[in-house]
């Protein structure tokens, strides 16, 4: 039960329905889920393990708030790894394996289209699994498990910091670049694949601050 606890508030923190700094009430998810306490605990534990959520004494569970600076420099270090894996997958991907890479750009790209910006909170979903596609061609699970819990803390700051889905203003650019990194896997070229896939992570913090100020201003408008 914990677990199905876990997995529903997390992916709630992943869409940002949840604020940074605001509080997540134990009785409120008891009454939800319920359950007792016992469970609800446990998975706010785990979530605070994950660095989404904070437990503090005579307060309670608090959802986590990063700095801009923080931001930045954990993108940094989710761009090399995110590039290490992109690198590894040239290097290992069969023609079997591009097909599929391409058939799921192509449906993840056709999907995003047909949605549109009214329906971009699908984006985060479709993004995972365009990457957990590459992910799976280089078949590590060590590197694997690694990826998934950054990509959690990764679709946390995206939609926590600035407006909610600010990357849904450049889905088409972003999706561009995931054209490209599917040809240099293809061709097998490492370090292409490797600085493109680098690049296109590393970008995120701008988008995020761009995302706030587009919005902004459509709203003003």
């Amino acid at each position: 039960m914990s677990g199905h606890v876990y997995d529903s508030i997390k992916e709630r923190l992943l869409d940002g329905d949840y604020p940074a700094g605001s509080r997540v009430s134990v009785e409120a998810l008891r009454a939800e889920f319920t359950v007792s306490k016992q469970p609800i605990m446990e998975a706010l534990r785990q979530l605070a393990a994950d660095g989404i959520v904070e437990i503090l004494p005579q307060i309670g569970c608090v959802v986590v708030g990063y700095s801009p600076r923080d931001v930045e420099d954990f993108f940094e270090i989710f761009a090399a790894f995110e590039g290490a894996l992109a690198g590894a997958a040239a290097q290992r991907r069969t023609p079997r394996d591009v097909e599929g890479l391409q058939r799921v750009l192509d449906s993840v790209t056709a999907r995003s289209n047909r949605a549109g910006h009214d329906e971009s909170a699908t984006y985060r979903r479709e993004n995972r699994e365009f990457h957990a596609a590459i992910h799976r061609i280089v078949a590590s699970p060590i590197m694997a498990d690694s990826s998934r819990r950054l990509w959690d803390l990764s679709d946390f700051l995206i939609n926590t910091t600035g407006t909610p889905l600010p990357l849904s203003y450049v889905t088409s650019e972003r999706h561009r670049e995931h054209g490209e990194i599917v040809k240099a896997i293809a061709d097998g070229d490492a370090g292409k694949a490797r600085a493109l896939m680098e690049a296109h992570i590393r970008e995120t913090p701008k988008h995020i601050a761009g995302g706030a100020t587009t919005a902004s201003a459509a709203s003003a408008s």
